[in-house]
């Protein structure tokens, strides 16, 4: 950071520095080639700008330089100062001059304000309470984590609020692994962004995801409960016991210190601002959540970058003026699409509207059009916001033919970049349109990164990289499929190299088709390939070296660095006999022991020096791998099917068994789960699986390409009625297509989605053989199941890999210190008192928290 420097230049301090404060002093540097403004920023986050629009992306890595922004530091420029962790306290516009929280007296010729805004939290009883919190910051992010972490796994998080930062507190307690309640006022989720219509999507959606919606009401009241924790009275006299609150109601305008120093403030809050972002004091600017422009505030980024830009260009002599606000959003909530443009409400005089709802696949879309039908006004997207990128940037024009075909479910848009006119607005937190992206490819920016540096297009939320991507597509640019900076092959080219050479180690690949040492892209992605088309264990020789931390230790790192054990229970089927050792072994070992969503046990609070052990019993008991640490084949979930439910019309337990054995330790791009349901009621969750098989009367309907995640999607119809045996040769084909195919950590659903030709396509290929690949594949996977081995037996059996397993090496028979456990006993009042441990403090807290020494041997 630099250090301050005396100039002959003017100074303009800037208070505050976010994301718009930072924009501002990027403009002013990037305009000022004479050099006539030095910059001081006081900072009261002790972080410099970070991307509070990325906060829920926090959450897991815990990594705060990751949301820092770029430059954010101003590494080598002598004109600007920032100071961190320093808050302004005063304004004396007499003397123009600053007074901050150390007792430091800045001048200045220029003030910028950049204050932002603050959580609200309504005044109900109880908001003071210590496990109250708000969702704001990165330090607001490392309070929730503490409360979550010794609430433990499972516990209820309330959040007040079903808006945007209402949702993406809701999926960082999530994340957290917590169980997240929304409780908003409105009648609906998202009031300001979303109708009825698509709130009622939006609520199913992620009621299914996990959420509980309280929508309707308000909170009345907090208090501690008998139990412990807390307990949350809402307005229609319901109560939720929780261990904590996110109060996420909304923002206000920071402004005290401007209403302080005697500044005009807009009626509902806000620096009062005319369209230049001037106060009623002529040295005095506002920018961002803080400025009430002709007394609106604005809370979306994209405005206040527009402030940030005027207040640049008018200190450096421009004439620029506040060009208003597009609210448009776009953005995922715990994996679901939902986005708003234009005028959403349909408030224009005589707007028609073009509606389409799906509530079984979890898509409402709506177009507002002109009263002739000819030009779109604004729309709403909920579930499938991809035809968002086309919609957005042709609010107020001319609609290409038939408007139903905008939202239309077959063929998107039907609107391509190319109807679009140079100065529509592709990225809109920045403001650039396509003509500016396209000047910028004709001048030679044929990556993603090139037209970011150059435009700052898909710089700040993203949004609109797939529209880039199409223009650089449709400028004939042929995008990079190079797998990493060691290998300009994809993984796809990669995976037929192997196949037809041979090649068995990564050094000889890297030598013959690469360049360099190679990085942690690459080596885990050339490991799984030469496990695809190989049965050697991943342990053996150099591919020890390239297995990411999970496959290296077959098992699953958790947070405070113990593994978890996950034994392979096929189709769910256990007996009372495997039961009891897992029991045992838990008990033995101190394990936390739980029941996964895929029918099987997991154990938590395993050292690495006990795998081993834990390992034997569990094979001695007719048990193996579950291969929960691999890409690979995880779980095929099944109903009771024919077997015992009165519905059942096949034996699903019976076909899940088969295919969970067959395809058990297949390697392949990412992981793989299969469901099997014994009838249309689909209690196994069929089509939600990358392979979902549901029984007919006629045989057996397989689906393909569904997937949970981060963007969750249904799965499609490939066959209908088939039999046994060819329903094992199209999985056969179906899942070696997609490991030849895909690229590096692709679920089957985004490859499906990307397949020139899609489910047609596939459906050639897998049913009528059109590449004339079936023999082949249906080989490749012969190889596999003759080839298959338990890892776990496997490492059991050679003493060489064995040695692995232990916490130092120098020192095998030592256990880790480092590893603690704290006991977890969470009391809800409907349920037993379920006592068990948890991830337990650092060692330099262990004074402040109650724990175990590891674990009994």
């Amino acid at each position: 950071m630099s250090s301050e420097t005396n100039t002959g230049a003017n100074t303009v301090v800037v208070v505050g520095h976010g994301m718009v404060g930072h924009r501002f002093v990027q403009s002013i540097r990037e305009r000022d080639v004479e050099n006539r403004w030095r910059v001081e920023i006081v900072c009261e986050e002790p972080d410099p700008a970070y991307d509070r629009v990325g906060l829920s992306s926090y959450v897991g890595a815990w990594q705060r330089d990751s949301l820092a922004l770029d430059g954010n530091t101003y590494d080598g420029d002598d004109l600007v100062v920032t100071r961190v962790g320093e808050t302004v306290t005063e304004i004396d516009r007499a003397g123009k001059r600053v007074v901050t929280s150390t007792g430091r007296e800045i001048g200045y010729d220029a003030l910028v304000l950049a204050t932002g805004s603050y959580a609200f939290v309504p005044p109900v009883p109880g908001h003071d309470n210590s496990r109250c919190f708000v969702y704001r910051t990165l330090d607001d992010l490392d309070d929730i984590r503490t409360a979550a972490d010794a609430a433990g796994p499972g516990a209820v998080g309330v959040v007040v609020g079903g808006g945007l930062l209402g949702l993406e507190a809701a999926n960082a307690l999530k994340l957290m692994g917590m169980t997240p309640h929304v409780v908003e006022f409105a009648p609906r989720l998202m009031p300001m962004q979303v109708d009825a219509g698509g709130g009622a999507v939006l609520e199913n959606l992620v009621t299914d995801l996990g959420l509980t919606v309280h929508t309707g009401v308000g909170t009345s009241e907090i208090a501690d409960a008998e139990n412990g924790g807390l307990r949350v009275t809402l307005s229609d006299e319901s109560t939720i016991d929780a261990s904590l609150v996110v109060f996420s109601a909304g923002v206000r305008p920071r402004d005290q210190l401007a209403r302080d120093a005697g500044l005009a403030v807009g009626e509902r809050g806000g620096v009062l601002v005319d369209d230049s972002c001037v106060t009623d004091d002529a040295n005095i600017y506002a920018i961002g959540e803080v400025a009430a422009v002709g007394g609106r505030c604005y809370g979306l980024v994209a405005p206040g970058y527009s402030t940030a830009e005027v207040v640049a260009d008018r200190l450096l002599g421009g004439t620029s003026v506040f060009p208003g606000a597009d609210m448009s959003t776009k953005l995922k909530l715990l994996g679901v699409d939902v986005a708003s443009f234009g005028d959403a409400f349909g408030a224009t005089e005589n707007a028609l509207e073009i509606t389409y709802h799906d509530a079984v696949a979890g898509r409402y879309a709506k177009v507002v059009l002109s009263d002739d039908a000819k030009t779109l006004l604004g729309g709403i997207l909920v579930g499938d916001a991809s035809a968002y990128a086309m919609l957005k940037p042709m609010v107020g024009r001319e609609v290409p033919g038939d408007p139903a075909a905008l939202i239309a479910p077959e063929g998107g848009s039907g609107v391509g970049m190319d109807a679009l006119p140079d100065d529509a607005e592709i990225c809109s937190c920045n403001g650039v349109s396509k003509g500016t992206i396209c000047s910028a490819i004709a001048a030679g920016a044929c990556e993603i990164a090139d037209i970011k540096k150059q435009t700052c297009a898909g710089t700040t939320c993203g949004g609109c990289l797939p529209s880039i991507k199409q223009l650089l597509a449709a400028s004939g640019v042929e995008l990079s499929k190079s797998l990493c900076d060691h290998f300009a092959q994809s993984r796809a080219e990669l995976f037929e190299i192997v196949a037809v050479t041979g090649i068995r180690t990564f050094s000889e690949l890297v030598e013959r088709y690469g360049s360099g040492q190679g990085c942690e892209i690459c080596k885990p992605t050339v490991a799984s390939i030469l496990a695809s088309t190989s049965s050697d264990h991943i342990l053996d020789g150099e591919q020890a070296a390239l297995q990411d931390t999970n496959d290296h230790f077959l098992a699953n790192m958790q947070k405070n660095g113990s593994y978890s054990v996950v034994p392979r229970m096929p189709g769910g089927e256990v007996t009372p006999e495997q039961l009891i050792v897992i029991g045992e072994i838990a008990r033995d070992y101190g394990l936390y022991t739980k029941i996964t969503g895929g029918q099987r046990i997991d154990l938590f609070g395993a050292r690495v020096d006990q795998l081993p052990e834990i390992w034997r019993r569990l094979v001695d008991a007719g048990m193996e791998s579950g291969q929960a640490y691999g890409k690979s084949l995880r779980t095929v979930k099944s109903c009771v099917g024919s077997t015992w439910c009165r519905y059942g019309v096949q034996d699903s337990v019976g076909m899940a068994v088969l295919l969970e054995k067959r395809y058990r330790g297949l390697r392949s791009p990412h992981k793989i789960k299969f469901g099997v349901s014994g009838c249309a009621r689909e209690c196994a969750e069929a089509r939600g699986k990358d392979v979902g098989v549901i029984a007919t009367e006629h045989g057996w309907n397989l689906y393909v390409a569904g997937n949970g995640g981060q963007s969750p999607k249904h799965a499609q119809l490939l066959a209908s009625g088939v039999d046994d045996e060819t329903l094992l040769a199209y999985i056969d084909r179906y899942l070696m297509f997609y490991i030849r195919t895909a690229d590096r950590l692709q679920r089957t659903a985004p490859w499906l989605e990307s397949l020139e030709g899609g489910l047609d396509h596939l459906r050639a290929v897998v049913c009528d053989d059109s590449l004339g690949l079936a023999a082949e594949l249906e080989d490749a996977m012969a190889r596999h199941v003759a080839g298959y081995r338990d890892e776990w037996a496997a490492v059991l059996a050679d003493e060489d890999k064995l040695k692995r397993f232990v916490s130092f090496v120098n020192a095998p028979d030592v256990a880790d210190p480092t590893i603690r456990f704290a006991e977890y006993d969470r009391k809800v009042p409907v349920l037993l008192d379920m006592p068990q441990v948890r991830p337990g403090a650092a060692p330099e807290a262990a004074a402040a928290e109650p724990v175990k020494e590891g674990v009994p041997t």
